[in-house]
């Protein structure tokens, strides 16, 4: 079982037609709209209907927001979606930028010039990326692996 907090749901309100309020088992709580992964997802567009996007509950586990059998969204991309809401950067950048530069933790933490736990840190979600990181993945994304070079400074 999965005990990381921060993508484990204590509680979710619905604010508004497509905010919702959530509640984080280690305590952190964002408000998020999600007004455009709706209208970006078909499988989400019965939760245009207001009467059914009231209905939002938190599963059993604390794994996703449920509105029926049929409709959820995880817990990890609220938590990244209310992230990135908020300004800062979500894991799921690191990700997504490890994915397209078919990177391991390995050479990620090589491009970068810092620990390969940090890069898991930042990764799995446990810790905050700091703009610095991320401005120095995309300058390694943009420069290019050839680059050995450019690193970021300790």
């Amino acid at each position: 079982m999965n005990n990381n907090l921060h993508f484990r749901i204590q509680s979710v309100v619905v604010k508004d037609l497509y905010c919702l309020s959530v509640t984080f088992k280690d305590g952190k709580a964002f408000n998020v709209d999600i007004e455009h992964i709706i209208n970006n997802y078909p499988a989400l567009a019965p939760l245009q209907d207001k009467a059914l996007f009231s209905q939002a509950c938190v599963d059993e586990w604390g794994t996703a927001v449920i509105w029926n059998d049929e409709i959820d969204l995880a817990a990890d991309n609220l938590r990244a979606e209310a992230v990135e809401q908020s300004g800062d950067i979500s894991h799921e950048r690191i990700w997504n930028w490890m994915h397209r530069n078919n990177l391991t933790l390995d050479t990620a933490a090589s491009a970068l010039g810092i620990s390969r736990r940090m890069i898991a840190y930042y990764r799995n979600g446990e810790k905050p990326i700091p703009k610095h990181i991320w401005f120095a993945c995309l300058g390694w994304e943009h420069f290019g692996e050839g680059q050995s070079d450019f690193k970021l400074a300790a």
